[in-house]
């Protein structure tokens, strides 16, 4: 966790998902081929939430951009990818998690909203899921989306980084 006299990236990319459940697991896919884009890059930090929820909560204080890779169940055909910003992001609305150790995106950004902990840019790169079911491993259908949704995230970072006026490079 980060506390308040660390220097933090100011952009956080944040892979959430189950990866024993299927297709959820494309958040921490997708982020292990964003950290190989981004690994010398200060001023981006990759991190794999997994299914930690609340427990993020002091990963995203004092950064300006929040980008979390999702599955995202959009009602559009499996392996469609849909980037979302802002306020389209927040108004997903906020359910509860069903056990203990399950994440939830909406409770974890409405409650760093909430003690204004939110950073002010905040994407959501998600994935349309096929199966969400204890099983190991990506459908076909959203496994063949994880380059076109590279292709989006490398997008969205790279306009961040530009409106940031932050380096690229090491």
């Amino acid at each position: 966790m980060q506390t308040s006299d660390q220097l933090v990236p100011p952009v956080l990319v944040l892979g959430l998902g189950n990866v024993l459940l299927g297709d959820d697991g494309v958040g921490p896919a997708l982020l292990r081929e964003v950290h190989g884009l981004y690994a010398g890059v200060p001023a981006v930090e990759c991190i794999d939430g997994g299914t930690l929820g609340m427990a993020l909560l002091g990963y995203l204080a004092g950064r300006e951009a929040l980008i979390i890779l999702d599955a995202f169940a959009g009602g559009k055909n499996a392996g469609a990818v849909s980037v979302l910003e802002g306020a389209e992001v927040l108004g997903c609305g906020v359910t509860r998690s069903t056990t203990a150790h399950e994440g939830n995106a909406g409770e974890l950004l409405a409650a760093a909203q909430l003690l204004d902990e939110l950073p002010e840019r905040v994407f959501l790169i998600g994935v349309e899921p096929e199966r969400v079911r204890t099983e190991l491993g990506l459908s076909e259908s959203v496994a063949s989306a994880i380059p076109a949704a590279l292709v989006k995230t490398r997008g969205v970072v790279e306009r961040v980084l530009a409106e940031l006026k932050l380096q690229i490079v090491a």
